[in-house]
């Protein structure tokens, strides 16, 4: 695949999952505030899908945005597994909340001076509402880092599980090389220290440590079509209703 169509094609994908994920929580926050703000979140990030679907398929002739978010199988994903994964307790939900977004607001800002211009100005705009997921997460992770032991201990241990997942999200694909020397998109070793260098700092407010993990124990493959168990059933659950009428126009 082109490779400036595969970062793409991954980018909306995280999007689109973690947003089903994070819509999972509507009606069932732990306080009415964050119930409205996850599924705000949720809303961003299909948005966000829907965006870069959109300009796959009127820049490079992919299908209709429908039919890449809800009629294909998961081997033809190439999210990462950390957004595949359930949502779990709300220490986990927050854990992913804070790795993700840090790693996509940093994706975005280095993608607004892209030259490929229609994903540079994508990323113009999207980088704002970016900026307002990490404040959410940065003012959890520190409330809940510096609450009471529990709470600490709970982050603590949702991060150690999250971590290696979200190294996941720097896995590199065939023709990044190209992406950088065409100045299309600075590559994903650059983003993934800048991500590191804020995760440190933010961490490091919040009292909490950042989970140190060796290579071998990092979840790779998501890039390449490989997943959890859990995408085939998520992506199962999102295409229920379409799948009832098939080419049905709405």
């Amino acid at each position: 695949m082109n490779p400036l169509h595969e970062l793409m094609l991954k980018m909306a994908d995280d999007a689109l999952v973690l947003g089903h994920r994070n819509s999972e929580w509507t009606g069932l926050g732990p306080i009415l505030e964050e119930d409205i703000a996850f599924s705000s979140m949720a809303q961003d990030q299909i948005g966000h899908a829907l965006s870069l679907y959109t300009i796959l398929h009127e820049k490079a002739g992919f299908e209709e945005p429908d039919q890449m978010a809800f009629l294909r199988n998961a081997a033809g994903f190439r999210c990462c597994q950390l957004v595949e994964l359930p949502i779990g307790e709300y220490d986990f939900s927050l854990a992913r909340h804070f790795l993700f977004d840090h790693a996509a607001a940093i994706r975005f800002e280095m993608l607004s001076s892209s030259s490929y211009e229609a994903l540079a100005r994508l990323a113009r705009k999207i980088k704002g509402e970016l900026k307002y997921h990490v404040l959410h997460a940065n003012s959890w992770i520190t409330r809940l880092g510096h609450g009471t032991a529990l709470s600490h201990t709970r982050m603590q241990s949702a991060l150690n599980y999250a971590m290696p997942f979200a190294l996941g999200l720097f896995e590199t694909s065939d023709g990044e090389d190209e992406l950088i020397a065409q100045d299309i998109f600075a590559g994903e070793k650059l983003l993934q220290q800048y991500w590191e260098e804020r995760i440190r700092l933010q961490l490091k407010k919040a009292g909490l440590d950042f989970p140190e993990v060796k290579d071998d124990a990092i979840y790779y493959g998501g890039r390449q079509g490989k997943h959890t168990a859990f995408l085939p059933l998520l992506l199962a659950e999102m295409a229920e209703v379409i799948k009832l009428e098939e080419g049905v126009a709405w």
